[in-house]
């Protein structure tokens, strides 16, 4: 910010906190996308100018990785929950590490249904920011995971073998699962919805044939199975 000036963070809703600009940006998201999200836009939003969210996100690249920070928060609050609700309930028959597994994938699948403009960010932002310059909610879902595994006794090397399968399995499904499908969302036939008539019947055959099934979500029931599948169950 050029010295003299100082642009307020008290807007409309008071004084401006990390918490309250992330939950605003990922409302931001959530509404209009992440090409929707600019810090005019979300000043406009908190009732500030711009230049009072750089004391809080001093990027849009600083930004972007709140966005997962806050997925990532949340993610916590609803483990919290799940965790309270398991020791009410009978424990499955499943080793302790393996639960705690799916029970943190089911987790993340809940909230990438609450913002899927955010999940693309999950895989992007590991690309573009270093480890030790990750917000400490994202470090301490690898943290959890890495934990984990290493408290059920596996060794190193079979710790780093799950923690990258478990990662790369359960992205890898989140973006699958969420990728966007309609073409005229509006449109009432599902052919026409899908804009399948924009595929040359004769390139794409394949492809055709099959998006109606591609567009039905998998849900919490493929995750698992496939959870399941990658973990030797």
């Amino acid at each position: 910010m050029p010295q003299g000036r100082r642009a307020s963070d008290r807007g409309r809703y008071g004084r401006l906190s990390r918490e309250r600009v992330l939950a605003t940006a990922v409302e931001v998201v959530d509404r209009d996308g992440l090409s929707g999200l600019s810090m005019r836009k979300l000043g406009a939003e908190l009732g500030v100018e711009a230049m009072a969210l750089y004391r809080y996100a001093p990027s849009k690249s600083d930004l972007l990785d709140g966005l997962v920070e806050a997925f990532c928060l949340e993610l916590e609050a609803d483990l919290a929950d799940l965790a309270d609700q398991a020791d009410q309930a009978e424990r499955p028959p499943r080793a302790d590490w393996q639960r705690e597994l799916h029970r943190i994938a089911l987790a993340t699948y809940g909230v990438a249904l609450r913002h899927p403009n955010v999940v693309p960010l999950l895989a992007t932002r590991l690309l573009s920011t270093p480890l030790a310059r990750r917000p400490t909610a994202v470090l301490r879902s690898d943290e959890r995971v890495l934990a984990l595994l290493r408290d059920a006794g596996l060794s190193d090397r079979r710790t780093v073998q799950l923690h990258r399968a478990f990662t790369a399995w359960l992205l890898g499904y989140l973006v699958v699962e969420l990728r966007a499908m309609d073409d005229e969302p509006g449109e009432p036939d599902p052919a026409f919805r899908l804009g399948l008539h924009r595929m040359p019947a004769q390139e794409f055959p394949q492809l055709r044939a099959i998006a109606l099934a591609l567009d039905d979500r998998g849900g919490p029931g493929q995750l698992a199975a496939g959870l399941d599948a990658l973990l030797g169950s």
